[in-house]
């Protein structure tokens, strides 16, 4: 069998449910790790690897992160290319900071691409269904309540205790110029949970 019938047959079989909540666009998600790690069982029953990496690119006056998704049976490979761009500038990260979130990004991008996976927002999730300017309010409230439950999977999968987490959560927020939890985007919003696993694992 060929490394591309191969690929068929894991495109067709690999499913990555989206367990993560993005509590500002009010849709579900999946990261780049949910990928590799639902990918793995597949991978090993088709007798192929599954090699991420990146590098820097400058394309224009921006630069850009270029992540290679790229599977091998030994002797020939598919490779898959994803992009994001790194800010120019952003408050509360150094470039180490910036650059690994980044990174996640656009493996993410190239996974889905490999492995054909659609990573469309869910549009029932977006669809207010004619709900009125009542409902619609109520739904600040919601947000709020989600981002302190990604908070609070990050405290539990350190295992860290509530001190330590809000006192690097304040800090990443004072060094944003950020001071209530539903103004970042969603995009900002996700760099900032990475920001705060990565200040807590180090």
């Amino acid at each position: 069998m060929s490394i591309n019938e191969k690929l068929i047959k894991i495109q067709n079989k690999l499913k990555v449910p989206k367990e993560h909540k993005n509590s500002f666009g009010g849709y579900n998600y999946r990261s780049c790790e949910d990928i590799v790690e639902n990918a793995k069982p597949v991978l090993e029953e088709q007798g192929l690897l599954l090699t991420l990496d990146d590098e820097i690119v400058n394309i224009g006056n921006r630069y850009y992160v270029k992540a290679t998704a790229r599977l091998s049976d030994g002797e020939n490979s598919i490779e898959i290319h994803g992009y994001a761009r790194e800010e120019e500038n952003k408050k509360g990260m150094d470039s180490m900071q910036l650059t690994g979130a980044t990174s996640s990004y656009a493996r993410k991008y190239a996974s889905n691409g490999l492995f054909a996976i659609d990573d469309t927002k869910d549009s029932d999730s977006l669809n207010k269904h004619g709900k009125d300017k009542k409902k619609t309010k109520s739904k600040k409230v919601t947000l709020k309540e989600m981002r302190k439950k990604d908070i609070g999977k990050v405290k539990k999968q350190l295992g860290v205790d509530n001190n330590t987490i809000l006192t690097e959560y304040q800090s990443i927020m004072q060094q944003r110029g950020i001071d209530d939890i539903e103004k970042p985007d969603e995009q900002e919003w996700e760099v900032i949970i990475e920001q705060l696993k990565e200040n807590l694992e180090g």
